[in-house]
């Protein structure tokens, strides 16, 4: 049996995914490939749910469920600005930039969250954190490496980035390569206007 590994998400606006790259750029200069595997600007994306492997024929289950969500969900503004690291700034993981989360994101969260769990896909057990992922730390760097990590964080002085209405929902594919991961969009669904009742 064919399987694909599936996930929910907001794309982002290339202007804005610009412009994160455009305000990390000495972050990335500073911390070097070998310490951080940075995520190409074109890849960021918003993750809503990860649903993980799936067989093709599952597909259409998971469109319907966008196009129902998203009907029910209007257009938001998604605010992006400051930076940090999971799971502590003393341990880094992963490099984010962070989001503010208006209601309505949250509540459309919820909603695929709900509904996927309804289609059988396993409920998710940590809250949802929307953040969006630039960078994670390489496995086993020395403490050196990773205090140098650390303090470029710290040094590291992030604002507003930038400010997109989102307007659609997105089911990706992920496959995984050498090089690094590639997402292939499948479907998008639009959310509803302000104005639609």
């Amino acid at each position: 049996m064919n399987l694909l590994r599936a996930f929910i998400a907001i794309e982002l606006p290339a202007t804005l995914q610009d412009a994160i790259g455009t305000q990390t750029i000495c972050l990335r200069q500073t911390l070097r490939d070998d310490l951080v595997r940075w995520v190409p600007t074109q890849n960021m994306h918003l993750t809503l749910k990860f649903i993980g492997n799936i067989a093709n024929s599952h597909l259409e289950f998971l469109k319907q469920l966008l196009i129902r969500t998203a009907e029910s969900h209007p257009q938001f503004d998604l605010q992006i600005g400051g930076i940090g690291s999971f799971p502590t700034p003393k341990r880094p993981r992963v490099i984010w930039a962070g989001i503010h989360a208006p209601a309505d994101l949250v509540s459309l969260q919820r909603n695929i969250e709900a509904g996927t769990s309804r289609l059988g896909y396993e409920k998710e057990e940590h809250p949802f954190s929307p953040h969006l992922t630039i960078g994670r730390v390489r496995q086993n760097i020395d403490p050196a490496d990773l205090q140098e990590i650390r303090k470029s964080l710290d040094g590291i002085q992030i604002g507003n980035i930038g400010v997109a209405r989102i307007d659609s929902i997105q089911l990706y594919k992920s496959e995984l390569h050498s090089s690094g991961s590639v997402y292939t969009k499948l479907f998008s669904a639009p959310l509803k206007n302000r104005g639609e009742t």
